[in-house]
């Protein structure tokens, strides 16, 4: 294994693949560079002087400029490095497109088609509360149905807890009311039971009225407040369901149904690296199939914007990505809250340095496909192909908005590890070797491997056989964990 890694030939600085230590002898190029303190890995090292002021180049892009003088075999990290980002820029629409390098390969999956032309990966009953006063109830409706069915064969049954739908105003009320209705028209539940209490203003009729067309065999409704015995009542709707679903059968599907989420949390120094390469080919590859794909996490698009700009389909699509971009800053300016606010202290700890840093690295998990649309929160897809999505880098919102956007599957990059999973499958997917060693009940496919003795291009055919695998039944972790998380975006006042 290579003790070190210069990602662009223009950067004046090189990663640490492993530990190195202060007097150890590194080498770039015909050059030998002595360090001058110990390095962790995934940390950075200076490759040439570097006078204050003058930019940190890392992926052949700044990454903010030094604050004092920095001599080669440096540690080149947050005491010597400020971002280059403030404010709000202003863009020009310069396109740049890229040709993909993936063609068809006509593959296919065993999913559930349903009625309304989407595809689900799953066959699972869900209970969709319309408020979070009834979560408790929703349990314990799913263990009388259990216990009057027996063996059942689903992929799963789940409530999607949250802890909305009353007290909400304005734009928070809607959007709980958009993303539990997306919920459940989602093609990875075959049936769903809305729950709800009564007196929330998330009322039951309004939420009917919000949903549009739905299959009524497929989507059942009750309110507590109005039965004697909601335990029962809800169970025996649970058999309803059950009975309209259980015969459900996987179908061979095109690999162009699937529509698939990009999300990175606990990134660190390999993430630009290894992980994030991994899935932006993944991404190039299922659009050449004529699939989809999502990214989101706009606060770790600031400083790496102009990249996804450049490759919008045309000049509409350019435009949203710009006031996707700027309408987020102004949201942080809107609380008084830094703009720039970014990495957080475990990306730090694994050698991510400035938001620069980390965005350069997370927007890799978008390839180099054409950006064909851009959605606001809530929004479900529209256009196969890349899009992008408005919603926070926290993890558990960002992977929930996936989701409801029409996500069949989230791709998780994590260099430091995280058990969670959304309300479709989280696979996780490690940057390094390590943490897919110590977490193997976390992380589902190492990505590390490819700084140790894998190519790109063979690891991604593995991993290209993984998710069709995992899209024709087999389980991931959080799944096999039963860790699943439903986190709606809150911004506003709450009574």
């Amino acid at each position: 294994m290579k003790n070190l890694i210069q990602i662009n030939e223009n950067d004046n600085i090189v990663v640490a693949l492993t530990d190195l230590s202060k007097g150890e002898v590194i080498s770039i190029g015909n050059k030998d560079i002595t360090l001058k303190e110990e390095v962790k890995r995934g940390h950075k090292i200076a490759i040439e002087h570097i006078a204050v002021n003058e930019n940190i180049i890392k992926y052949g892009f700044p990454i903010g400029h030094s604050i004092v003088e920095v001599s080669e075999g440096q540690w080149v990290h947050t005491h010597n490095i400020k971002t280059n980002l403030d404010g709000i820029k202003e863009y020009t629409f310069n396109q740049k497109l890229i040709e993909n390098s993936f063609t068809n390969r006509n593959l296919t999956f065993k999913g559930y088609k349903r009625i309304d032309g989407n595809v689900g990966i799953r066959n699972e009953l869900w209970i969709v509360p319309t408020v979070g006063c009834v979560n408790g109830i929703a349990d314990r409706i799913i263990t009388r149905f259990k216990e009057i069915v027996g063996n059942v064969t689903l992929d799963n049954i789940e409530v999607l807890k949250h802890n909305f739908g009353c007290s909400q105003l304005g734009e928070d009320h809607i959007s709980t009311r958009t993303i539990l209705g997306n919920a459940v028209k989602h093609p990875n539940n075959g049936g769903v039971l809305v729950l709800g209490l009564g007196c929330e203003n998330n009322t039951m009729s309004d939420f009917k009225k919000s949903l549009g067309e739905f299959n009524e065999k497929r989507v059942k409704f009750l309110i507590s407040q109005e039965v004697s015995d909601e335990i029962e009542e809800g169970a025996k709707l649970l058999v309803e369901l059950y009975g309209t679903m259980k015969d459900d059968k996987r179908e061979i599907c095109s690999l162009s149904e699937l529509k698939i989420g990009l999300k990175c949390g606990g990134s660190d120094g390999f993430s630009g690296i290894t992980a994030n390469p991994l899935v932006g080919r993944f991404s190039d590859f299922l659009v050449a199939q004529g699939g989809t794909t999502i990214l989101t996490e706009v606060p770790e698009m600031f400083g790496a914007e102009t990249l996804l700009m450049a490759r919008s389909e045309n000049e509409e699509v350019y435009n949203k990505t710009v006031h996707l971009i700027n309408d987020f800053k102004e949201y942080f300016m809107h609380y008084d809250q830094p703009v720039y606010e970014n990495p957080s202290p475990g990306n730090k700890a694994g050698g991510i340095t400035t938001l620069e840093d980390k965005s350069l690295g997370c927007t890799q998990k978008a390839g180099t496909a054409t950006v064909v649309d851009v959605l606001k929160y809530g929004e479900v897809l529209k256009i196969k192909g890349l899009n992008l999505l408005s919603a926070p880098g926290n993890d558990l919102v960002a992977a929930s908005a996936l989701a409801a956007s029409g996500c069949q599957l989230v791709l998780f990059t994590t260099g430091r590890g995280t058990p969670f999973g959304s309300f479709v499958p989280t696979m996780k997917i490690s940057t390094n070797t390590e943490i897919y060693k110590l977490k193997p009940h976390w992380i589902d496919f190492n990505a590390g491997s490819l700084v140790e003795d894998k190519s790109l291009e063979a690891l991604v055919e593995e991993f290209i056989e993984y998710i069709i695998k995992v899209a024709s039944g087999e389980l991931v972790n959080n799944e096999k964990n039963n860790f699943r998380e439903l986190a709606i975006f809150k911004s506003g006042v709450t009574l």
